[in-house]
Order: structure tokens, then sequence, then C-alpha cells
């Protein structure tokens, strides 16, 4: 009785297995796709068009996520300007005008 996995012998080199095996499907693939081109046409058109779609919303979503990291950013400037305006105006003992006054 033989010590055979899957065509490989147990003392044979696994990869050249693995290869033939891949070999083996891909050719079974390449029949099968000869022998029905328009089912592997609607195949690479509907997967097509959700891989484009995906690409096309995933770039949307990053350049948005970029748009409001700059927005974020430019407010974070804003608020530490403000922040050293109101704390300069501390040091000099001025305060805020009336018209700028907080509400309660």
């Amino acid at each position: 009785m033989e010590d055979n996995v899957s065509g490989v012998e147990s003392g044979g080199n696994p990869a050249a297995g693995l290869k033939e095996k891949v070999v083996r499907e891909w050719q079974r693939i390449r029949v099968h796709a000869e022998t029905y081109p328009y089912v592997w046409g609607s195949y690479i058109l509907v997967y097509g068009g959700f891989g484009a779609y995906l690409t096309y919303r995933w770039r949307k979503l990053r350049r948005t996520e970029d748009r409001v990291r700059n927005l974020h950013e430019k407010l974070r400037k804003l608020v530490e300007a403000e922040d050293a305006a109101a704390g300069s105006r501390a040091k000099d003992g001025s305060s805020l005008p009336k018209s700028a006054t907080p509400p309660p």
C-alpha cells in the first residue's frame, strides 16, 4: 500500500504536487471558459462592475476624509490662534470688548 496524498509520495516534493494541482485546475477552468464564453463574460461584466463601483466609492470616501482632515486642521489652528490672542490680552490686562463677550 502506498502513502500517497493527492498524487504526491511521502518522500516527494510537496511543492511540485501543489504546482501540478494548480496547473490541472487552471486547465480545467480554461476549458470551461472556452466552452461557455458567455457565462464567463457575464461574470467579468458583473464582478468588474462591482469592482469599479466599489473603487469609485472607496476613492470618494478617501477624498471626503482628506477634506474633513484638512478642515479639522484649519479649525485647530484657528482655535490655537484665538487662544493665543486671548492669552496675550489677559497678560496685557485688557478684557474682551462688550460686543464680543460670550453668552452665559
